[in-house]
């Protein structure tokens, strides 16, 4: 198993290598795929609930504004902070670092780089109650009748919780950066779907931009909607993510485009036909339902503490 720098494709947005793809350092230590899929996920979901409770989202009047343009730091740290949770976990195994403690220290850093930095207090204090929630719903089935109300219990302000939490913090950060030799930079496809769209004479469509921009919310849980993260953004390029979504989004809506094997539209920008299904297979894979007892198995695999007995528990 890889302990040392990630080696990735030299381009623009670094991707995971075929061979980290094929095996990754978790399933090397016996963690089935479905497993660190989901948990990969969840990891992504407590970052963007973070991010509401830290108040990194803002309310835009247009629906079609990139952070960026809008000049919303914030909200893009939060995506920054998914993909290189995303990316981690192709370098390193979820038997050594905990989604949890690896989201806390991703959006710490992502605040950085994005220079509009939080506290590490107030980080501390939200992800205490997040996996405060999370342990309360998993303990909440197996009450016969309806669970109590969650309610939250503040940690000491000196007590080891604190520290510990601190401690894994400050650890995740530093191995974030370790492992992914400080290659950090995330480029979000927000600006690229619209110029596609336009190139496409698709802008006029206000159905079409509103699906599109949906799947790559999807893609990327900028918006949560209930649906699990995928990874596409650690395997595939900007381009190839966003055609991904104009390709659903134009099959969902019967609009016709050049698709003839001599003049098809993604040729335009440079993407392969296997990789654009591919993508499109991760964002149509958020949509199976997970049942109860999937979903509360995530919820109680968040720390490492839990993750290795689980692990321990399978052999």
């Amino acid at each position: 198993m890889s302990t040392g720098t990630v080696t990735v494709r030299r381009r623009l947005h670094p991707l995971a290598s075929l061979s980290q793809i094929q095996s990754t350092p978790s399933a090397q230590d016996g963690v089935p795929h479905s497993i660190e899929e989901d948990l990969r996920a969840y990891g992504c979901k407590l970052i963007h609930q973070a991010g509401i409770l830290l108040n990194q989202f803002v309310s835009s009047s247009s629906q079609f504004v990139t952070p960026h343009i809008l000049g919303d730091r914030k909200q893009v740290a939060v995506a920054t902070a998914q993909i290189i949770l995303q990316r981690f976990f192709y370098v390193s195994s979820l038997k050594q670092f905990s989604v949890a403690d690896v989201g806390m220290g991703a959006l710490f850093l992502s605040s950085k780089l994005e220079e509009c930095p939080v506290r590490m207090r107030d980080l501390i204090n939200v992800y205490d109650l997040l996996l405060q929630r999370a342990a309360h719903t998993v303990a909440s089935t197996s009450f016969a009748h309806p669970p109590p109300e969650f309610k939250y219990t503040p940690m000491s302000y000196f007590g080891n919780t604190f520290y510990d939490l601190r401690e894994a913090l400050v650890v995740s950060e530093m191995q974030i950066l370790k492992r992914l030799g400080f290659d950090v930079q995330v480029v979000l496809p927000y600006g690229t779907l619209v110029n596609y769209m336009r190139l496409l004479g698709l802008t006029s469509r206000n159905e079409a931009m509103s699906m599109a921009w949906g799947y790559l919310n999807d893609a990327t849980l900028i918006q949560w909607l209930n649906r699990l993260q995928t990874s596409v953004y650690a395997l595939y390029a900007v381009p190839t993510v966003v055609s991904a979504a104009i390709l659903l989004t134009t099959r969902q809506l019967g609009i016709a485009l050049p698709s003839d094997p001599t003049n098809c539209w993604w040729e335009l920008f440079d993407v392969e036909w296997e990789d654009l299904w591919s993508v499109c297979g991760y964002v149509m894979r958020l949509y199976r339902e997970r049942t109860t007892d999937e979903r509360v198995e995530i919820m109680g695999l968040l720390t490492k503490r839990d993750f290795r007995q689980w692990l321990e528990n399978k052999k």
